[in-house]
């Protein structure tokens, strides 16, 4: 059994909660939002969850302090714009060698930091050091939650910390790989967003499924295109956190980016898309730390510049994909 603090109560942390909890781990949650842990610890019911019951056997806190203190594993369940301030407020309270995992996704627009850059930079500001692990794949939180088969990669440049994780979050219903490509597995998951938005853009503009493949198949060689620029492997991308999680969530209605992006296709304000869907949609945070990268690495990403244009400077969804289709010819591997 392992005692495992967990930072953020949204769906992804709640159901990770849940498994680890009804796996024999001793759970312990943490909310910035005092309701939640009020609610959710009264009700055992989370709404974005209706069909999950959250274990008697997981506790509440509401002070940071507890769920760092004494703990085997870390794991961080933030929105990605909250990890550096979460961070902080925890750094005092971790323990010289701590695991910490992240299991957001997302990257840091003005430092271009992966998260899991973002935890060490603050740990370090404090004098600590931990073992920090990215967990990443095709996870929609409904599914993990009422235990349907899920695959996922523990990614860390310390190995040992890697298998440590594989080790306890593995069960009959989660399959664990390991991978130490750490900045690799962490741009996957930030960069699919994006192209979630565009493919949800795509459905509500009433296009099909040929244009739903090729978003994603050339959206996937955008992404592969800037992580190799970047020192990532190949590899990585071919992989469950790369073609895998750009897969489901391109593809799934459980996707806040797909039902977002669905939404703006069928002319909803941006504003209004997100208000609908209710929750955070991290593929509008990376926006601008892709179009940053890109700049710096200097590769061409014109789905992602596409789906820019439409969120952040109100170009017209049908005139964009007309000009993405009639773009210079190219050869498909350049």
């Amino acid at each position: 059994m392992s005692k495992i603090g967990v930072l953020g109560a949204g769906t992804w942390g709640m159901a990770l909660s849940r498994m680890l909890c009804n796996t024999g781990n001793d759970v312990l949650v943490w909310s910035a939002i005092e309701r939640e842990i009020d609610v959710y610890s009264a009700t055992r019911i989370h709404p974005n969850l209706p069909g999950m019951v959250i274990p008697e056997a997981i506790n509440f806190t509401k002070d940071i302090k507890d769920v760092c203190t004494d703990k085997d594993i870390m794991l961080v369940a933030i929105p990605s714009a909250f990890v550096r301030s979460v961070a902080q407020q925890a750094a005092p309270y971790v323990r010289e060698g701590q695991i910490i995992v992240n299991v957001g996704k997302g990257i840091e627009a003005e430092t271009l930091m992966t998260l899991t850059e973002v935890i060490e930079d603050e740990l370090a500001k404090a004098g600590k050091t931990a073992r920090v692990v990215a967990l990443s794949g095709p996870t929609h939180a409904e599914e993990v939650a009422v235990d349907l088969p899920t695959t996922i990669v523990s990614a860390s440049k310390d190995m040992r910390a890697a298998k440590a994780v594989q080790d306890v979050f593995m069960n009959d219903n989660m399959r664990v790989y390991t991978n130490d490509d750490v900045k690799g597995i962490q741009l996957c998951g930030a960069m699919k967003n994006i192209i979630a938005l565009a493919a949800g853009i795509s459905a509500g503009l009433g296009y099909g499924d040929n244009t739903k493949a090729a978003l994603i198949t050339r959206g996937l060689a955008e992404i592969t295109r800037l992580g190799t620029a970047m020192g990532c492997q190949p590899e990585t991308f071919a992989g469950l956190a790369g073609v895998g999680d750009l897969i489901v969530t391109a593809t799934s209605m459980h996707s806040r980016n797909n039902r977002a992006g669905m939404l703006i296709g069928q002319g909803k304000s941006v504003e209004k898309a997100l208000k609908e869907v209710g929750m955070v949609v991290e593929g509008i945070y990376a926006i601008p730390a892709a179009l940053k990268m890109a700049e710096q690495f200097q590769i061409e990403l014109p789905i992602i510049f596409a789906v820019d244009a439409i969120v952040n400077h109100g170009a017209d969804p049908k005139q964009t994909v007309r000009d993405l289709m009639l773009r210079d010819r190219k050869d498909e591997r350049a």
